[in-house]
């Protein structure tokens, strides 16, 4: 383990070398030459390197017909139809109820993104980035939510000017409006607002199955005995933790339509002997006491800097002495490291309207400030779904390692 001196990293990777600048203009300058291209074309041992930065780039331009190839296969339920059998077009026509001359033109689309294969006669089967969308209702409904998404994103340029009126993205998500003035006339239909809530909630639960999976396989429970879940939604996580580990006694805080939720879950799961949903508002209301362990799923990033201090303060306020703070959720890439899901979640929080995405060191550097302490990075099998802090509540300077604390 070694001192968090986060200012300190900050600066060191700030820091560029003068010549390095120089080698990194000239190197541009030589990659925008039409001359360097011509050569590098013409020449075999080149070629293949040029032919796949075009291709890159192609692809970044015909993401968007990607994304609504996918979004399409979902609607139509095509993955779903060829995972039971292999399946002709005109087979497929029938079950969509499509044109084939239309249809086929969605499927060869689909072949050439790995979402289909070619069986024998001509039919069609599952490709290789079918399979896990077929198999993932949580994807499925993900990839039918960015329809969202791609609303907002229609003139990402406005976007980028500043909040203004709230967009479509944030409408989906009703707890990112709390405290606005739009809130209020929001209120006055009660029905509306309850079937917003509902679907936020059912989106979560959805997808929330690949963060509990990342969780479970990281982070051992054993010395807990008490769990509150902030933010915890309809209680997919806590249902799936107190199944896993059934010692715990779990506590869930969410707004109140939310919570009501959640605590009708714990009832079918057979779980409400020992779950409790407790309604409130993290930004208003204090925290429930008694909790060895406060996780944070998938909650700071999708709140502005002053709300997320204000969670992190009542969190370190009601944990005792010794008790932990996880805090899992999808995380932008230190500087110098590969980035994975960063292009995508800028945007994507920056359509709620309310959070960003941060590094690991920065959450950390947060929850230092609020007072917790030995902060850790919990290594993960899959860090493009979540990535993982803990810190705890004691004395002393705050400390960060990269230890894995599952030694399974």
């Amino acid at each position: 383990m070694k001192t968090l001196d986060l200012a300190a990293q900050a600066q060191a990777h700030q820091r560029k070398s003068p010549l390095a600048d120089r080698l990194g203009a000239l190197l541009d300058r030589w990659m925008t030459s039409a001359a360097l291209y011509r050569w590098s074309v013409a020449n075999p041992l080149t070629r293949w390197m040029t032919r796949r930065r075009v291709r890159q780039v192609f692809d970044l331009m015909a993401g968007f017909v990607y994304s609504q190839v996918l979004l399409a296969c979902v609607r139509l339920r095509i993955l779903e139809a060829v995972a039971e059998q292999p399946r002709s077009l005109e087979e497929l026509a029938q079950w969509t109820r499509l044109p084939a001359a239309g249809l086929q033109r969605l499927l060869q689309s689909a072949l050439a993104l790995g979402l289909l294969n070619l069986r024998s006669q001509g039919r069609y089967g599952l490709g290789p980035l079918g399979a896990p969308v077929a198999g993932h209702p949580g994807i499925r409904a993900m990839i039918e939510h960015h329809a969202v998404l791609y609303q907002d994103m229609q003139d990402p340029v406005a976007m980028l000017q500043g909040p203004g009126q709230p967009g479509a993205m944030a409408e989906y998500w009703p707890y990112t409006l709390e405290g606005q003035e739009h809130s209020a006339q929001a209120a006055q239909a009660a029905q509306a607002q309850a079937e917003k809530y509902a679907r936020y909630s059912d989106l979560m639960s959805a997808s929330q199955p690949f963060v509990v999976d990342e969780i479970l396989a990281s982070y051992r429970f054993d010395d807990h005995q008490c769990v509150l879940d902030v933010g915890g939604g309809q209680g997919t996580f806590l249902s799936r933790l107190g199944l896993h580990a059934t010692h715990l006694q779990l506590k869930l805080f969410d707004l109140p339509q939310v919570a009501a939720l959640a605590q009708a879950n714990f009832a079918r799961q057979g779980l409400d002997a020992r779950a409790r949903a407790h309604p409130g508002s993290f930004l208003k209301d204090p925290l429930p006491q008694g909790a060895d362990l406060v996780t944070l799923i998938r909650v700071a990033h999708d709140h502005p800097d002053a709300d997320v201090h204000t969670l992190l303060a009542a969190i370190y306020e009601a944990l005792p002495p010794g008790g932990t703070l996880l805090l899992s959720e999808p995380m932008a890439q230190e500087p110098g490291e590969t980035p994975q899901g960063d292009a995508y979640f800028h945007f994507y929080l920056l359509a709620m309207g309310a959070g960003r995405l941060r590094t690991p060191r920065e959450l950390m550097a947060m929850m230092a400030q609020a007072g917790f302490a030995h902060l850790e990075i919990v290594p993960n099998p899959m860090p493009l779904q979540t990535q993982i802090v803990i810190g705890r509540k004691c004395k002393g300077l705050p400390l960060v390692s990269g230890n894995n604390v599952n030694n399974n």
